[in-house]
């Protein structure tokens, strides 16, 4: 199975989806996509994992760039199946590693020794120059973490949004692209039913997502939403009510 999808490359400018697992605990593990953005000779990754994929996404970074020229390795929330292997990371290469602030205290219990490496985020987010174009850390907080960010590249108009579009258990994972939204649907709703926090915050996601041309949304599980899909998967989202609707069923609790 190939694991490896290439979503842009301009010549000058690359992103790379890798789709690795840790096939011996498959059957109790999710399915998860890491992403590579080279530029020239520097690169970003984006969501590495856990420990039991390190040396497999090492080698295959290495066959794109050299793992040194890594500038950033950006965690979009503090889940293991993000950030498990930040202390090797770490220790392979000399890249900032940025994360929400929320986390950085909690990495020492994933193994990280030098705090001085990460970069944390302010709850608004940030930009940052990357060659000739911009990286644009977007608030997704309480989708599903207190603490979390999307990333948006400016130059190939992706999103990288994390938990947010993820598909745990849908057939169309086999071939990493969704082709028809309302086939695909029943695959999310579960998932950001529970795990996203209420519709206030879907909603204000979705405005800061819209004040950027965006042509193709990579979520972290599952399958990448493009072009038009993509602006349905927003619509889509905008609408998603989330856990709160499901406390207050629970609890019996009026709205």
């Amino acid at each position: 199975m190939n694991n490896e999808t290439l979503l842009y490359d301009d010549g000058h400018h690359k992103c790379i989806m890798f789709s690795l697992e840790d096939e011996e605990h498959s059957n109790y593990s999710l399915s998860v996509n890491q992403f590579l953005i080279i530029q020239n000779d520097a690169a970003i990754l984006i969501d590495p994992g856990s420990a039991a994929i390190f040396g497999e996404l090492y080698d295959a970074i290495s066959a794109h760039i050299d793992p040194s020229h890594l500038k950033y390795i950006f965690f979009s929330h503090q889940d293991p199946d993000v950030a498990g292997a930040i202390d090797q990371w770490s220790v392979a290469t000399s890249a900032s590693l940025v994360i929400s602030n929320l986390w950085v205290r909690f990495m020492g219990h994933y193994g990280l020794m030098d705090m001085g490496r990460i970069m944390g985020l302010e709850d608004h987010g940030a930009m940052i120059k990357f060659g000739n174009d911009f990286l644009q850390f977007i608030p997704a907080h309480f989708l599903h973490s207190p603490g979390n960010f999307s990333l948006y590249d400016s130059r190939s108009k992706i999103l990288f949004s994390g938990d947010i579009g993820a598909a745990v258990a849908s057939p169309q994972n086999l071939n990493k692209r969704v082709d028809d939204f309302e086939e695909h649907r029943p695959y999310l709703e579960g998932f950001h039913s529970r795990y996203m926090a209420s519709n206030i915050f879907c909603r204000a996601w979705v405005e800061c997502v819209r004040r950027h041309e965006v042509e193709i949304i990579a979520p972290q599980h599952g399958s990448i939403f493009k072009g038009e899909v993509a602006q349905k998967f927003l619509s889509w989202f905008e609408e998603v009510e989330g856990g709160e609707e499901q406390v207050a069923t629970l609890y019996g609790l009026k709205r």
